[in-house]
């Protein structure tokens, strides 16, 4: 509920008014920096949308597995990611989701956000935190 509370109202303000300004002689080429904005924010909202919270993408983890020696990731595509050096864990403060950070095995920076809706149930959720406690 929240990514459409957030993006939705944001990309019809700016889409409106952007179609205001442009019948404006005087704010076209505002125009166009407000539907540059309407784009570059639509897309990082289908982004967020699709690949964190209903995980459709091909890059949206479905499985985590934490090791000692790295943190491993399952893509929707079957694809595995090790995370090997500078792993890095970020917890919210609302405590419903919480980010991974590090480099893979072939030096590559990989970024991940989990929902606690990712996982079966609330004690899952709270064990995988607990077990990731270690890369903060």
């Amino acid at each position: 509920m929240w990514d459409l509370i957030l993006y939705v109202p944001t990309e019809i303000a700016l889409l409106l008014l952007a179609g205001k300004l442009w019948y404006t002689p005087a704010y076209q080429t505002g125009t166009y920096v407000l539907l540059f904005l309407a784009t570059f924010i639509g897309f990082i909202a289908v982004n967020r949308i699709l690949k964190t919270r209903l995980m459709v993408l091909p890059g949206a983890p479905v499985a985590l597995h934490v090791d000692k020696q790295r943190v491993r990731l399952e893509l929707r595509s079957g694809e595995q990611i090790d995370l090997v050096k500078g792993v890095r864990f970020f917890a919210d403060f609302a405590g419903k989701s919480f980010g991974l950070a590090g480099m893979d095995m072939s030096g590559k920076q990989q970024q991940f956000v989990f929902h606690r809706g990712q996982f079966a149930d609330e004690a899952q959720f709270k064990d995988v935190k607990s077990f990731l406690q270690v890369y903060k």
